[in-house]
């Protein structure tokens, strides 16, 4: 283009962010790699990096997300991303001035990923137990989380990290460990059975859940993807 010169302009970048969730043994993790390069060598961080002149942001996340973690490209393509926002501030990266457009999904039954690409290691780590991490990444994290646990209040999501045939139990404690609050089970109940197309009853013989406790009933996912009214989160009731 006649009159533009790039060299007017300073150095500036794309890259991509993934906040990546799920519930392992009852608790909220999120996908970690270790950095192999610098900067922040050595240090824990989401999964991420620059997009690539000829693909969109969306297209690196999926890539960076298998590179860096070893997941297959098959577990990577049907993985449900959605973009959190974009973080911009001028002091962000220590290279040069980055602008991060940040994706976060929340996903049951993922494998153990490995360490590839620029990242030395990859693992799940608690929730509780992932700060600090390099860049701003704590600040991407903290939204994400806020992200995901507006979309339970909203949405039908927490049936998926359910069997195909769960108890109301089992979909009670998805949602305190995302929320990190004890639910009053009574009220849950009442709130799940009263919310259209939330679960459907499964037909046959309950099932026993451990212990002496009377069997108990299975439901599966309904129909619904929104929740009306939804079930918003308890104030005040910190587990």
């Amino acid at each position: 283009m006649q009159g533009y010169d790039p060299g007017a302009f300073p150095p500036f970048a794309v890259t991509v962010d993934l906040a990546v969730f799920t519930v392992r043994e009852g608790r909220l993790h999120v996908l970690l790699v270790q950095r192999g390069e610098d900067p922040y060598k050595g240090a824990w961080a989401l999964p991420g990096g620059f997009v690539r002149p000829r693909e969109s942001a969306g297209e690196a996340a999926r890539r960076e997300l298998a590179e860096e973690t070893a997941l297959s490209q098959e577990t990577v393509e049907d993985l449900h991303l959605e973009q959190l926002r974009t973080y911009s501030g001028p002091d962000r990266d220590p290279r040069m001035r980055v602008v991060s457009v940040a994706y976060t999904a929340l996903l049951p039954d993922l494998p153990e990923p490995r360490g590839g690409g620029d990242a030395a290691h990859a693992r799940w780590t608690a929730l509780t137990a992932a700060r600090p991490l390099a860049f701003d990444h704590d600040l991407i994290l903290a939204d994400a989380h806020e992200r995901i646990g507006a979309k339970l209040e909203y949405t039908c999501l927490a049936t998926s990290f359910c069997p195909g045939e769960f108890t109301l139990g089992e979909l009670q404690q998805v949602y305190e460990t995302v929320w990190g609050v004890d639910l009053d089970r009574p009220n849950f109940r009442r709130k799940v059975l009263t919310t259209p197309g939330f679960v459907e009853a499964v037909e046959g013989p309950p099932r026993r859940t451990g212990g002496r406790g009377k069997p108990a009933a299975l439901y599966r996912a309904g129909a619904a993807s929104a929740l009306h009214p939804p079930l918003l989160r308890p104030e005040g009731r910190q587990a």
